[in-house]
């Protein structure tokens, strides 16, 4: 694991939480088109779980927007997603994003223990796989996407190899959602920005 600077030697300063900078952070770092938009669906399933929870909309849309920057450059477990956060120490985001950013890889051994740290983790594996339950129906459109078809492709294990489904079943776990329900919220959170998404 590398070794990540302690939080007391963060700069002093705190980044502005612009969304324009974030974002053009990302596209600095990621220049492929799907992961951008896989941080585009994280960010506003991120936003949507924010409002339900009454909490700082723009710091969760931030985080999850920001959660994957590094992976295009470092996609291996050696240095993702701890190459990001260490870039966004350095340019003084606050703790708790980076807290966040760390616990949704579970091989980071940092813990989930705030409210946006389990809700990044639960809403990163399943904006994926509702994303690619969307791309195989005959319209390719989010709009035609429900929690029926998503639990009938959960079960086809050919289907999205790449997506963790017990990631999916614990993330809404330690979120204290209902697996349906929690499907259902990501869907309603990606089809309000299906336009971003080309959905």
């Amino acid at each position: 694991m590398i070794n990540l600077p302690e939080p007391s030697q963060a700069p002093k300063s705190q980044a502005t939480l612009d969304r324009e900078a974030a974002w053009e952070l990302l596209c600095e770092w990621t220049q492929t088109e799907n992961l951008r938009k896989h941080a585009l669906a994280v960010e506003a399933a991120m936003r949507y779980y924010a409002r339900k929870f009454g909490e700082d909309e723009n710091l969760w849309a931030i985080t999850g927007l920001l959660h994957d920057m590094d992976y295009e450059r470092y996609p291996t477990a050696e240095d993702h997603p701890f190459r990001g956060v260490e870039a966004l120490r350095e340019l003084g985001y606050p703790e708790e994003i980076l807290e966040a950013i760390l616990g949704h890889a579970d091989y980071s051994g940092v813990p989930r223990e705030s409210l946006m740290a389990k809700t990044l983790y639960a809403v990163d594996e399943l904006s994926g796989f509702v994303i690619a339950v969307a791309l195989v129906r005959p319209t390719k459109k989010l709009a035609d996407v429900d929690v029926r078809a998503v639990k009938k492709k959960f079960k086809e294990k050919s289907f999205a190899k790449g997506c963790n489904r017990e990631d999916i079943i614990r993330g809404a776990e330690e979120l204290g959602i209902d697996l349906d329900e929690h499907i259902a919220n990501v869907i309603a959170a990606l089809q309000e920005v299906s336009d971003q998404l080309g959905l």
